[in-house]
């Protein structure tokens, strides 16, 4: 048995560990509003090429003045969950506007994408249930399924081959209700989900489907409804679980909107919905001015594709290793974690804010400074960005 000292001290061993391996995890604080660049607390201004910033919106002055608007409207804080004391009329106007963006019909708030999903599975399966997911779902909803008592099946990225199987499995074993799990996309590669796959296997298997969608709503598909748009799948999805704060301003929060009857059951036995508090009152008022933005103008997602595919065809120009795609959400390959920890160290060293993706976030040997282009940039930000890579490349004999 430990001692507190030596618990302590086998914590320690972990942490030098992972330092020795080249995979230890930093944090460099930013003194400025997010945006294309960001003046880090040292004095540095860098260019920001690793935010969830999309839209780029996270410093939008609309939204910034519809924050402030709430905060002497509706308050700071509503200091209590949604069935007690916590629900303003804007947090139901909110759910309103965000199930019509979506063409859903209904949704339901959490303090983040994280509850949502880790509200979900165990909400909705019980012991007779499956839930199929794919084996690179973001970790939320592998711990959202862990809490769940249904049975459970993986199979693998974007196979529906593989899919089918587990749908035979889950079937063969007398599952009640089967639920496909998936990402809209797969963030660390890029990769947009198969949706139209999905959604035909689950029509023949009887099955609901679940989609994440956080790295989607508000610029895939031609009006930025995510990837049931891009798809053409809209009408087939059960069950949308998204978040407020990647490209819908960049803040907190986040929902799942779907089937009715779904949002209703969620409401009543959800736990991170019963007991967490309120999304804040400010976050939902600019959230409704970002809905209104973004009903007015697809010209910031229009930008971000057109950028985005330039971006895509220098690196691949240029001969680096990316995995092929649409997506803003572009990974450079670099595959060993300790020539990626240098090569993000040297990259910021040029004022370009990246970092190196490396175990346990993508598996090992997989390491990657996963890029990611926002409607805030521009074509010599791009320029500078694919310069950068080049130069470092040589300077490390790659």
């Amino acid at each position: 048995m430990f001692s507190k000292e030596e618990a302590l001290s086998f914590y320690k061993k972990e942490v030098d560990d992972i330092k020795e391996a080249g995979l230890f995890k930093g944090e460099v604080p930013i003194v400025s509003p997010q945006g294309a660049k960001v003046l880090l607390s040292d004095g540095r201004k860098v260019l920001n090429m690793c935010a969830n910033n999309y839209l780029g919106l996270g410093d939008n002055e609309r939204l910034i003045e519809a924050a402030k608007a709430t905060y002497d409207e509706r308050g700071y804080g509503v200091a209590s969950v949604r069935f007690i004391c916590g629900t303003q009329d804007i947090h139901k106007e909110l759910e309103k506007e965000l199930s019509k963006f979506l063409q859903t019909e209904d949704t339901i708030l959490y303090s983040s994408c994280f509850d949502a999903n880790g509200g979900l599975f165990e909400t909705l399966l019980g012991k007779e249930d499956a839930v199929i997911s794919d084996e690179l779902n973001h970790a939320s909803i592998i711990d959202g399924v862990r809490l769940s008592k249904a049975m459970r099946y993986r199979y693998k990225n974007n196979d529906m081959e593989d899919l089918e199987e587990q749908l035979k499995a889950a079937d063969e074993a007398g599952a009640r209700i089967k639920l496909i799990a998936t990402d809209g996309v797969f963030s660390m590669d890029g990769i947009i989900c198969n949706l139209q796959g999905v959604c035909d296997l689950a029509d023949k298997y009887n099955a609901l489907v679940m989609v994440d969608d956080s790295h989607a709503v508000g610029f895939i598909g031609a009006h930025g409804r995510g990837t049931p748009e891009y798809c053409g799948v809209s009408d087939r999805v059960d069950i949308i679980t998204g978040t407020l704060g990647k490209a819908l301003g960049g803040a907190s929060g986040g929902y799942t909107s779907g089937r009715k009857e779904i949002i209703d059951i969620l409401r009543q036995r959800s736990r991170p919905y019963l007991f967490s508090n309120s999304v804040a009152p400010a976050i939902v008022g600019a959230s409704l001015e970002l809905l209104k933005m973004l009903g007015e103008s697809t010209a910031l997602r229009d930008h971000l594709e057109d950028l985005t595919a330039y971006y895509r065809q220098q690196l691949v120009d240029n001969h680096f290793d990316i995995v092929p795609g649409t997506h803003p959400c572009v990974p450079v390959m670099l595959y060993d974690e300790k020539v990626t920890a240098e090569f993000a160290k040297r990259m910021m060293e040029k004022d370009v804010y990246v970092v190196a993706f490396s175990f346990p976030v993508v598996p090992r040997g997989k390491a990657r400074i996963r890029t990611q282009v926002s409607a805030a940039h521009t074509r010599e930000d791009i320029d500078y960005i694919v310069k950068c890579f080049k130069e470092v490349r040589e300077e490390m004999g790659l």
